[in-house]
């Protein structure tokens, strides 16, 4: 089988001669590291080489303010001492004094579509080879983003006290990530096979809000989100950091594809109990713990992990890192490791 085959076969749960295996995304100096690792020289050479099954690249934007979709919005333009290369969620945001909807006028809401450039989104999907799984990191994380534009606990706090000032905010977000993400999906039609979209809203102990509040506040978002992905064709792995396993319903009744990224090591997240609480229902990604294992485990006993792994998800999961990105405390034998182990038939 292909990466791509193996890819499409674990999302319809469907038989695989092995799981499909991705790498996830090395950053910062974890990048330069995985690159002098292998004897390449940029993140597109390092996963041609590394072999996993899943090609991924992150959307180009640049409005002059931001250079990355996941911090597009401007929300500590009220003074805050916060810049974006340094956002928090729990800054106070341009809008946490905010009452009454005529209170959110005088915000410049951007306007993806002048700081997409879809010439460039369609290169970088065509950079992939054409026996792996393409995936675009929109993230298009709503829930973040609205936590962000009042300030967290002033967000949260929100949802209880004035829920419409919230859902006012949370919907400009939405309707800008469906506009960028139509962009995308218009640049890559026929060519893209997955999206990975992100909200939050696990802690290490468990949810952060209630699973009554997520189905409310952060699933109506997160389901057109996700609706418009699967009018293209296109699948959708719907990550949240975290010991999310009671809000696993509230994700598969949106429609995710894949759950991402089983955190080895939150509270309840075991795999065995994920597997058979929801193995018939919806597919996952990730597993392999970067809290510990990878940055202090052997290989040896990371390639155990990924063969208990492979045991407890014969099919129906993409074996990966237990988190969207790896970071520079990770050694690349240990990344070496997971994917040899991984790719083994």
């Amino acid at each position: 089988m292909t990466g791509k085959e193996r890819f499409y076969a674990a999302a319809a749960r469907q038989k695989v001669d092995r799981p499909p295996v991705w790498m996830s995304a090395p950053v910062g100096q974890e990048l330069k590291n995985m690159c002098q690792y292998y004897g390449v020289k940029d993140w597109h050479e390092l996963q041609v080489k590394a072999g996993d099954d899943v090609y991924a690249f992150d959307i180009p934007y640049d409005s002059g303010y931001a250079t990355s979709i996941a911090a597009a919005f401007e929300w500590y333009m009220n003074g805050s001492n916060v810049d974006p290369e340094h956002r928090t969620l729990t800054a106070d945001g341009c809008f946490k004094d905010a009452e009454e909807l005529e209170d959110l006028a005088f915000f410049d809401w951007p306007d993806p579509t002048k700081y997409i450039d879809a010439d460039e989104v369609r290169r970088r999907c065509e950079m992939a080879p054409s026996d792996r799984a393409v995936l675009a990191q929109v993230w298009s994380a709503h829930f973040q983003d609205a936590c962000a534009a009042f300030g967290m606990q002033t967000a949260l706090m929100n949802m209880v006290t004035n829920p419409d000032i919230y859902r006012a905010v949370d919907e400009k977000i939405v309707e800008f990530y469906l506009k960028a993400n139509e962009v995308i999906f218009e640049a890559t039609k026929g060519k893209l096979d997955a999206i990975i979209i992100a909200n939050d809203f696990g802690s290490q102990l468990g949810l952060m809000i209630s699973r009554e509040m997520i189905h409310e506040f952060v699933m109506p978002g997160a389901k057109r989100i996700i609706d418009q992905a699967h009018s293209y064709g296109v699948k959708v792995i719907y990550h949240s950091c975290g010991a999310v396993f009671d809000a696993m319903p509230e994700m598969i009744e949106a429609g995710a594809d894949f759950i991402h990224p089983l955190q080895a090591t939150a509270v309840g997240m075991q795999p065995q109990r994920i597997k058979d609480a929801y193995g018939d229902r919806v597919s996952f990604c990730g597993g392999v713990d970067i809290q510990e294992l990878l940055p202090n485990g052997t290989p040896e006993q990371v390639r155990a992990k990924v063969r208990e792994l492979r045991e407890i998800f014969p099919t129906g999961l993409i074996i990966s890192p237990s988190q969207g990105v790896i970071l520079d405390d990770v050694p690349p034998e240990n990344v070496a490791a997971m994917l040899d182990e991984a790719l083994k038939i």
